[in-house]
């Protein structure tokens, strides 16, 4: 078994992370630059949803540590155990292509109805890799 395939599917999950975290610095650098915000006048997330207008990205951020944290997870206890191939390799890789689809509904037009039915599918799929794995390590 390639136990380094189990991670490209993690550090997938990372890129997209850099991407929304770089749009999310884009945006919000740019409307304080415009708008003459004060980087103190928006110290806390509160202020942040008062102040700038277009919080997407810093959304969808916060959310790439929610869900996500359980797939990191999911993929070390995949290598760990030696079930880096196959289903679970499979489930993997959905995952993050679902998490790409519910970041671009967010960051882009951000239809709630679109988002909520890509973070669905992302999640049954996360308990589903995370079934996989615990049936593939007590049936050995």
């Amino acid at each position: 078994m390639d136990t380094k395939s189990i991670f490209l599917p993690a550090l997938a999950m990372v890129a997209l992370t850099f991407v929304v975290w770089v749009r999310m610095y884009v945006v919000r650098i740019g409307q304080m630059r415009r708008e003459r915000i004060h980087p103190q006048s928006i110290a806390m997330s509160a202020q942040v949803a008062q102040r700038l207008s277009d919080t997407r990205a810093s959304d969808n951020f916060r959310n790439l540590f929610e869900l996500p944290v359980l797939f990191y997870a999911a993929l070390a206890a995949a290598a760990a155990t030696g079930q880096g191939t196959g289903a679970v390799l499979a489930l993997a890789w959905l995952f993050v292509a679902l998490r790409v689809v519910h970041s671009a509904i967010q960051c882009g037009y951000n239809k709630v109805m679109h988002r909520f039915w890509a973070y669905i599918a992302g999640a049954l799929v996360l308990w589903t890799l995370w079934g996989a794995i615990a049936f593939g390590w007590w049936s050995r």
